[in-house]
C-alpha cells in the first residue's frame, strides 16, 4: 500500500515518473507496431535558445494531444530537436571570443567551427532539458538537430536538384545586408521599428542655370549615389520639367528628372531622390528606366570610394557632415521632424542597409502556387481558419529567396568554383575531383552557408531519414499536426509547404493549429524592454510543473491571446490540492478493502452512483471530443468541471454517508469512487502527468477493473458506456436535485447561516406540461408526480445543502415556517428564515453593490461602443466583451438576491 502524504511532492514525483517513463521506452515509436499513425515534430528552437512562455504552452499543447493519442491506441511518433540557428549562435561564439581579443579571422574557418560544436555541445542541449522538465513525452531516442549529418545531407540533396532544376540561381540582386553581422539577411529577418527622425528638403539644381527642384529624404547619405530624381507623370507641378538635367549636390555629376507612376505626389515635394544600390522601390524604378547603380555604402555600414570625400565615414557621420555642407552651400532648404519606420536586423538590432550583392536565390513563385492549392483543396487545414489569410497573403505577393549567408556557421553552400577556367559554379553533392570543363583541380567551395530557415523547411521529412526511404518515412509521413506560432507562418510553414510538396510529394502536416499569444495579466505583449517576461521555470518551480501545464491548456482559446496571471496559476495548484486531497480521503476509506475491489453491476447501484458514472461518461466523450478539434481549452474546463464540481463538491460528499454505514453500500460508494478515479485520471494525464500518474499508482491495487498497463501514459483512453445509465425522468431528477441545492445552498449564505446549522428548506414545484394548451388537470399531474421523483433524491439535497428537512409545496400551500425565496428553472427553493435576521440592513448592502456593477456595465458598454475601442483589434474587443458577460452575470445574481429579501 503506497502513502499518501498530506501534500502533494511535485518536484519529486516530476523527476521520478518523467525517468521512470524514458526508462520504460513509453515514449518511444516504432514504425512496425500496429496502430494508425499519430506523428508530430516539435518546432525545433534555436540551439542558443532558453524556454519561455511561447515554448511552454506550445509543447504543452502538444503533449496534451500526443499522450491522449498514445492512450488512444495511436502509433506515435513525436520528434524533438533544435535549430543550429546560423546568425544567432555565430554572434554567441563571437562574442566569447572577442573577450579573448580574437574574431573569428583569427582563428579560421575551420577553428572557429570547432569552437562552435564546441559550445553546442556544452550549452546546445540547455532548452531540450528544460522541454523534459516541463513533461514533454517526446521519442528522446530520435533526438535531431539540423546540422546532423543525415540532416545536412538531405540539405545537400535539395539544393543540388532545385539548382539542377533551374530553381536555384545565382544573381546580382538588391538583398537586405546587416553590416554587424555581414551577411545577407531575408526580408523575414528585418524587424521594422518606429524611428523618429527628420525630413531633409534639399535643393537640386538645373543644369541649365534654371532654378532647382527640391527632393525630400530621410536618409541624406544615400544622396551621394543618386542616379535620378523622379515625379508623377500626372503631377502638374513638374510635367513641363521631365526629361531635364539637374546636377547632384555635392557630387556634381548630371543625374536625369524622370516621370514614374510610382511615386506619390503627397509625399514630401512630390520629387523623390533615386538611389539604384540603396533602396528596393528605387532599385526597381532605375531597371524600369535603365539608370546606373552607383554604390556608396560598403558591407561594413561605411561610405566607400564612390562616396568622394566622405569616403571611409560611418553611414551616421556621414549624414551629419552632408546635411552640414549642404546648409553651408545653400542647398539645405528645411528640416523638420518625420516618424518611419526602421528596418533593423532582428538579431542585433543594427540598422538594415540595402544593397545590391551578388547571391543565391530560390525562385518562389511556381512552389507557392502548389503551397497554396493544398490548401485550398483542403490537404493541409488551419486552426483557426482565418490564419489561412495570412498564408495567402504573403504567398501571393512573395518574392524570390535570398538563400544564401555570410556566415561560416551552418550548412556549406555545395557550390565549387575552378580558378582556371571561368566563373560557372559546379554545384554537385560531394566534392569534385577535378573540374568538369577544364580537368583543373584547383577547386574552391563557396564561402557561403544556406539561410537557417533552408534546413528547418525540411524538417518534417528530413527529421524521418528522407532522401533515404526510410520505414519511418513511410509510416509516419506525411506528419498529422504542427503546432506553431502566427509568427512564423511565413518563416517555416509556408517553406516547409512549399519543400515538402516539392521533394518529398506530399503536404509535411494535415493540420496547422496555430497557438495564441501569451500576455501578462494586463493584457500587455511579453517583452525584455517592458520587463513583464515571466520564466516558466521559475513558475514551475512556485507552482508545480502540472498546475502550469494546466493553466496553459485552460486558457488555450482559438484565436485568442492568452492572459497569464498568478491567480490562474494559483487556481491550477489549488485544483491539484482538491484531486490530491480527494484521493486521500478515498484511501483513508479502503482500509480492510479487497485488492481489487469486487465490481458492482449498474442495476445495483442507486441513483447517485449511477448519475456521477454517466456525468463521467459524458466528460470522457467531452474531452475527447474537444481535443479532436483542438478545444484545448474546452477539454480542460470539462476535466475542471467534473473533478472540482461533480466528483469533488457532490459525489464525495453524497459518498460519505453510505462509507460511515458500511456494509453494501459503503461497498458500492467505494466501487464507484474507485471507478470514477481511474477513469478520471486517464482524462486527466494530457494535462496533469504527474498528480494523476502518481495518484493512479497509489489506488490502482484497489481499483475493480485490473489495470491496463503499469503506467498511465500507456494505460487505455477511457471509453464511455455504450447505453444511457440513466432514464430521461432519473436524469431530469438529479438536475432538479442539482439546481435545488444550489439555490439553498446561495441563500444559506445569504442569510448568513453557518456550516453547522440545520434549517428547513421548501420547494415549490411549477412545471408545465408539454402542449400548446393550458391544461389544469394535467398541470395538477405533473407536479403531483414530481412528488415521487423527489422522493429518489431528497436525502442526497437534504445532505448537500445540510438540512434537517425538505417539504414540497403546491399552489397556495405554504410551510409551517417562515421563509425567504428564490426562482428556479422549474419552481421555486425556499429556506428557513433565521432568528434576529436583519433582513433590510442585508438588502440595502445588495442594492449598493448592484448599483455599482451597474455602473461598471454601463462604463464597459460606453467603451465598447467607442470607436476609438473598435479600433484597438480583436482580442482587446474580446476581452471587454467576457468581463461584460460575468458583470451581467453578477447582477443577475444579485437581482435574484434582492428579490427574496422584498
Amino acid at each position: 500500500m503506497m502513502e499518501l502524504s498530506k501534500t502533494f511532492d511535485s518536484q519529486a514525483a516530476e523527476e521520478r515518473w518523467f525517468q521512470l517513463w524514458i526508462e520504460r521506452g513509453y515514449f518511444t515509436a516504432d514504425p512496425d507496431r500496429a496502430g494508425e499513425p499519430f506523428s508530430i515534430v516539435i518546432p525545433p528552437p534555436n540551439v542558443t535558445g532558453q524556454l519561455h512562455l511561447g515554448h511552454a504552452l506550445n509543447v504543452t499543447l502538444q503533449d496534451v494531444i500526443v499522450r491522449m493519442r498514445r492512450m488512444q491506441g495511436y502509433n506515435t511518433l513525436w520528434i524533438p530537436g533544435t535549430d543550429h540557428a546560423g546568425i544567432a549562435t555565430q554572434n554567441v561564439v563571437e562574442r566569447e571570443i572577442a573577450r579573448e581579443g580574437l574574431s573569428r579571422h583569427d582563428l579560421g574557418r575551420e577553428k572557429f567551427l570547432a569552437r562552435v560544436w564546441a559550445w553546442k555541445e556544452t550549452y546546445g542541449g540547455r532548452i531540450l532539458h528544460q522541454l523534459r522538465r516541463l513533461g514533454a513525452s517526446c521519442d528522446w531516442s530520435r533526438e535531431r538537430f539540423t546540422l546532423d549529418p543525415g540532416l545536412s545531407r538531405a540539405v545537400v540533396r535539395v539544393f543540388v536538384s532545385l539548382y539542377r532544376e533551374g530553381l536555384i540561381y545565382r544573381g546580382h540582386r538588391m538583398i537586405n545586408w546587416c553590416p554587424r553581422c555581414e551577411t545577407a539577411l531575408s526580408d523575414l529577418e528585418v524587424d521594422h521599428k518606429d524611428a523618429k527622425g527628420n525630413l531633409w528638403h534639399i535643393r537640386y539644381p538645373f543644369v541649365d542655370g534654371a532654378g532647382s527642384i527640391t527632393v525630400a529624404t530621410t536618409r541624406p547619405e544615400t544622396m551621394l549615389g543618386d542616379t535620378a530624381v523622379a515625379v508623377n507623370p500626372d503631377d502638374d507641378r513638374y510635367r513641363g520639367l521631365i526629361g531635364k538635367s539637374l546636377r547632384l549636390p555635392l557630387m556634381g555629376r548630371e543625374i536625369p528628372l524622370v516621370a514614374d507612376a510610382t511615386v506619390e505626389r503627397e509625399f514630401g515635394t512630390g520629387a523623390v531622390k533615386i538611389t539604384p544600390a540603396h533602396d528596393f522601390n528605387d532599385f526597381e524604378l532605375g531597371r524600369r528606366h535603365q539608370l546606373a547603380q552607383i554604390s556608396v555604402i560598403d558591407i561594413h555600414g561605411r561610405m566607400n570610394e564612390n562616396a568622394g570625400a566622405y569616403a571611409g565615414l560611418t553611414r551616421e557621420a556621414a549624414r551629419k557632415q552632408i546635411v552640414a555642407d549642404l546648409e553651408a552651400a545653400g542647398l539645405l532648404e528645411k528640416v523638420e521632424p518625420h516618424s518611419h519606420k526602421l528596418a533593423v536586423c532582428s538579431r542585433c538590432d543594427t540598422v538594415v542597409e540595402p544593397l545590391i550583392s551578388e547571391q543565391w536565390f530560390m525562385r518562389m513563385a511556381d512552389l507557392a502556387a502548389r503551397a497554396k492549392e493544398a490548401v485550398r483543396d483542403g490537404r493541409t487545414t488551419f486552426h483557426p481558419k482565418h490564419w489561412e489569410n495570412t498564408y495567402f497573403a504573403w504567398l501571393d505577393n512573395i518574392q524570390d529567396w535570398c538563400v544564401s549567408r555570410q556566415l561560416w556557421w551552418g550548412h556549406r553552400i555545395p557550390a565549387y568554383w575552378c580558378d582556371k577556367c571561368g566563373s560557372e559554379p559546379i554545384v554537385a553533392e560531394e566534392r569534385p575531383a577535378a573540374c568538369p570543363k577544364c580537368g583543373g583541380s584547383e577547386l574552391r567551395q563557396d564561402e557561403d552557408v544556406l539561410d537557417t530557415w533552408f534546413s528547418s523547411g525540411l524538417w518534417p521529412f528530413s527529421t524521418l531519414g528522407w532522401p533515404e526511404d526510410t520505414p519511418e518515412l513511410k509510416r509516419y509521413y506525411p506528419t498529422t499536426l504542427l503546432l506553431t506560432g502566427f509568427d512564423i507562418i511565413f518563416f517555416w510553414v509556408a517553406r516547409m509547404m512549399m519543400l515538402g510538396l516539392k521533394c518529398a510529394g506530399d503536404v509535411p502536416f494535415r493540420d496547422v493549429y496555430i497557438t495564441p499569444l501569451v500576455r501578462d495579466q494586463f493584457g500587455k505583449k511579453m517583452t525584455k524592454s517592458r520587463g513583464n517576461v515571466v520564466d516558466p521555470l521559475e513558475i514551475m518551480e512556485r507552482y508545480g510543473t502540472d498546475a502550469v501545464r494546466f493553466t496553459l491548456a485552460q486558457l488555450a482559446v482559438q484565436g485568442r491571446d492568452l492572459i497569464l496571471s498568478d491567480d490562474r496559476l494559483a487556481a491550477s495548484r489549488a485544483f491539484a490540492n482538491k484531486i490530491w486531497n480527494a484521493a486521500r480521503f478515498v484511501m483513508m476509506n479502503l482500509e480492510g478493502a479487497a485488492q481489487p475491489l469486487p465490481p458492482v453491476a449498474d442495476e445495483k447501484l442507486g441513483l447517485a452512483e449511477r448519475w456521477i458514472l454517466d456525468r463521467l461518461d459524458a466528460a470522457v466523450r467531452n474531452v475527447t471530443r474537444a481535443i479532436d478539434e483542438y478545444e484545448f481549452n474546452n477539454a480542460a474546463m470539462v476535466v475542471y468541471q467534473f473533478v472540482w464540481h461533480e466528483f469533488c463538491d457532490w459525489y464525495i460528499e453524497l459518498a460519505k454517508e453510505p462509507l460511515r454505514a458500511g456494509g453494501e453500500r459503503a461497498d458500492r460508494a467505494r466501487y464507484v469512487l474507485l471507478t470514477c478515479f481511474d477513469r478520471m485520471l486517464r482524462i486527466l494525464h494530457p494535462f496533469m502527468p504527474f498528480i494523476s500518474e502518481e495518484l493512479w499508482q497509489a489506488l490502482r491495487p484497489w481499483f475493480p477493473e485490473r489495470p491496463d498497463a503499469d503506467h498511465l501514459p500507456i494505460a487505455h483512453w477511457p471509453t464511455p458506456a455504450a447505453a444511457p445509465r440513466l432514464s430521461d425522468d432519473e436524469k431530469k431528477s438529479m438536475d432538479y436535485c442539482v439546481e435545488a441545492t444550489e439555490k439553498i445552498n446561495s441563500l444559506r449564505a445569504l442569510l448568513g447561516y453557518r456550516p453547522g446549522d440545520r434549517p428547513r428548506a421548501a420547494l415549490r414545484p411549477i412545471l408545465w406540461p408539454e402542449g400548446p394548451i393550458y391544461d389544469r388537470q394535467k398541470f395538477i399531474e405533473v407536479n403531483r408526480k414530481f412528488v415521487q421523483e423527489f422522493n429518489q433524491w431528497k436525502r442526497y439535497a437534504t445532505a448537500m445543502a445540510k438540512l434537517t428537512d425538505i417539504v414540497v409545496v403546491f399552489d397556495s400551500e405554504a410551510p409551517d415556517f417562515k421563509v425567504i425565496s428564490v426562482p428556479m428553472s422549474w419552481g421555486e427553493a425556499s429556506i428557513e428564515e433565521p432568528e434576529r435576521f436583519e433582513k433590510e440592513k442585508v438588502k440595502s448592502s445588495l442594492e449598493k453593490k448592484f448599483a455599482e456593477l451597474n455602473n461598471h456595465l454601463e462604463r464597459f458598454r460606453n467603451r465598447l461602443a467607442d470607436p476609438g475601442f473598435i479600433r484597438a483589434g480583436f482580442e482587446k474587443n474580446a476581452e471587454m466583451k467576457d468581463r461584460l458577460v460575468e458583470i451581467q452575470v453578477q447582477l443577475g445574481a444579485l437581482e435574484s438576491q434582492i428579490k427574496a429579501l422584498s
